[in-house]
């Protein structure tokens, strides 16, 4: 018998970077009826795009908080301040660095080179009136509405039909993402770079983005480094010890692209790094859904970005709110690739960027591109977590 050859996929990245530079060849070289009808479909996807959304928020929002009932009191609490906190630190640190650095390339002279990206681009050739069932603010309101009210009926014994429904409401979503939206994202993708290029400014936007994402990647591993040093000083152990311990975690990470993929081989690490079974058990998988600080690190340096080229106002008082919303809306991030930026995109008109349209389709593609990375920035900080939980734990439980 003949053995069967088997046939390696192709992950999401290459096909993303194969997107990108389809586009560019596309609008660069084709007629502009072939980039026309790229443009077309990108758009079709992009109304269907903004539709999902909301039902992204409410799937995964109001699932993650009704989950946290089967928390362990205290503890919960104590795990989700330090979770949040960190996520906030992990976006405010990721401003000052963008604010300091990105003025040094991003200069009036590269933005004026830039101008309006949007001019000069084509009109698909039609368009579908596809609104959205609620708006997004909506979305989030009747997430934690629901979320908070079926936890609290879970504590008194109550709320589990509600409970599976949203679960597997939940599922759905999941679904819509992994079969429909994710696969579909390069075509996305090489329809707003068709156009770009079309307009004559991919590679006037390329030669900042690259910089960007050069300075993300090592940003992840500073504030890596931070998290292990302050929990090496609250438990009492070597960070350095515990970064070599995560290792297997981090590449598990890089490789599924997914945090709740991550949780068995984050487990083990965290036993590693002497962590107790209770705590790792608990803190590994709960952070898996509810601490993103590698993604906020990505977005927020994306975003900064993004609004220095369009020199629009990009200061503290425009970027803290939405660096605060987003530790809220990130909550349970679907583990599908990419679940935090599509959980970010209704959130850009906070700073003044669409929600739809050229410029977040590129924060997309260049967010995806390193999602790897972010993930596993996120999973490694969850067991810097757990060490400091392990030891409030021990204080205040065990030692008198």
């Amino acid at each position: 018998m003949k053995k069967e050859k088997k046939v390696k996929k192709i992950g999401l990245v290459p096909k993303l970077i194969i997107g990108i530079v389809v586009g560019i060849i596309i609008g660069t070289y084709f007629p502009s009826k072939f980039v026309e009808i790229l443009v077309t479909i990108s758009n079709v996807f992009s109304a269907f795009l903004s539709f999902v959304i909301p039902f992204i928020i409410i799937g995964f929002v109001t699932a993650g908080i009704a989950d946290l009932a089967t928390g362990a009191g205290k503890l919960l609490g104590i795990t989700t301040a330090i979770a949040y906190g960190s996520t906030l630190v992990a976006g405010s640190i990721a401003f000052i660095i963008a604010s300091t650095l990105f003025p040094r390339f991003i200069t009036s002279s590269v933005i004026d080179k830039i101008g309006d990206p949007s001019a000069g681009q084509l009109s698909p050739i039609f368009s579908i009136p596809l609104e959205p069932m609620v708006d997004v603010t909506a979305a989030i309101v009747f997430a934690f509405m629901m979320g908070l009210g079926i936890s609290a009926l879970r504590n008194k014994g109550k709320g589990e039909v509600l409970y599976k429904f949203f679960n597997e409401f939940q599922e759905i979503v999941k679904a819509t993402l992994s079969t429909i939206i994710i696969p579909l994202l390069p075509i996305y993708i090489a329809g707003t770079f068709s156009n770009i290029a079309y307009a004559g400014q991919v590679w006037n936007i390329l030669s900042v983005f690259w910089k960007v994402f050069v300075t993300v990647i090592p940003l992840h591993l500073i504030y890596l480094l931070v998290q292990f040093g302050v929990a090496g000083t609250i438990g009492k152990k070597n960070p350095f010890t515990m970064l070599k311990n995560q290792i297997p975690g981090y590449l598990t990470a890089i490789g599924t692209q997914s945090s709740a993929a991550t949780i068995p081989v984050n487990v083990e690490c965290a036993e590693k790094n002497g962590v107790s079974k209770q705590i790792r058990e608990f803190v590994v998988p709960l952070c898996a859904t509810i601490h993103l600080s590698g993604s906020m690190i990505s977005i927020t340096c994306f975003t900064t970005a993004v609004l220095m080229m369009n020199n629009m106002p990009h200061g503290i008082n425009v970027l803290f709110p939405y660096i605060a919303m987003l530790g809220v809306a990130m909550v349970a991030a679907p583990g599908a690739p990419g679940g935090a930026i599509m959980s970010a995109l209704p959130f850009l008109p906070m700073v003044g960027i669409p929600s739809e349209g050229g410029l977040a389709s590129l924060m997309i593609a260049l967010y995806l591109t390193q999602d790897s990375f972010g993930t596993a920035c996120n999973v490694s900080g969850d067991n810097a977590i757990a060490v400091i939980v392990d030891r409030i734990n021990s204080i205040m439980f065990k030692e008198k």
